[in-house]
This record gives C-alpha cells, structure tokens and sequence, in this order.
C-alpha cells in the first residue's frame, strides 16, 4: 500500500502538469490569443481554491479547550477567504489576475508556513514550498508573456 506522503507528492507532481503545460503554451503560442492564458487562471483559481479547502478538515478537529495557533473560527475564515477571492478574481482583467494568483499562492503558503505550520509534517512544508515556488514561476513566465504578448 502506497503511504499518504507518497500518494500526496505524487499528486502534488501532477498538479503541477497543467502549470507547466499552459505556461508552456502561453509562452510559444502567441496566436492562441487569450484563450490559454484564460484556462491558465482559471486552473490557478482552482488550484487555490483546493489549497485553501484543506484548512477545513483541520479546523474541525481543533478543541476548543486546547491552544491552537488558530481557532477553528480563523482556520474556516482564512479557507473561505481564499476560496471566495480565487473564484472573484476571475472576473478582474487578466492582468489583474497576473498580479492577483502569485500573490495569493505566497500568502497561502505563508499561512501554511507560519500559521498553521503546527499542523502539518516537515515533508509537506517542504513539499508545498517547491509546489508553490512552481507554480508563482508560472504565473510570472504567463504573465509577462502576455504583457509582452
């Protein structure tokens, strides 16, 4: 049986996959126009909307009678604000979503490193800042190619 660590690294990998891949397409195919930076977003909307969801399962397993970083009202805000600006920044011109999802991908995983970082094993810090160093490169390689674009 595959250990969770594993299983969580691969996927991690995989999520990956699509980042590299529209990167790769926004920058070589200048004659897509806007469509593959457009998917490109929208995956990073999803992305960042999933990251967030995972506050959620750790926030219903906090005591109340217990000293916590966060409380389980702040651990459920922090996800549902994240959520909610990931899907709003869809609406904003592309070049405001160049500018919103790295910056939201460094918060979240500021949250992650200095928040919530009692919560999660050393492997996955690790994990999430070579996961999230990928994908704000990303983000800063479609950005400028569609600025330049």
């Amino acid at each position: 049986m595959i250990s969770a660590a594993r299983l969580a690294i691969a996927f991690g990998f995989a999520g990956l996959i699509p980042f590299l891949v529209g990167t790769l397409a926004v920058a070589t195919c200048p004659e897509a126009d806007t469509e593959w930076v457009e998917l490109f977003y929208i995956y990073s909307a999803g992305i960042l909307a999933f990251m967030a969801g995972v506050y959620w399962p750790i926030a219903l397993q906090l005591d109340d009678g217990c000293h916590y970083p966060l409380s389980p009202v702040w651990t459920l805000l922090i996800s549902q604000l994240f959520f909610l600006t990931a899907g709003l920044a869809l609406l904003l011109p592309l070049q405001g979503q160049a500018i919103f999802y790295p910056i939201s991908y460094l918060l979240l995983y500021f949250v992650d490193v200095r928040l919530m970082r009692l919560y999660w094993p050393t492997w996955y810090l690790r994990l999430r800042l070579l996961l999230t160093s990928v994908a704000c490169l990303s983000q800063l390689v479609v950005a400028a190619s569609f600025v330049m674009g």
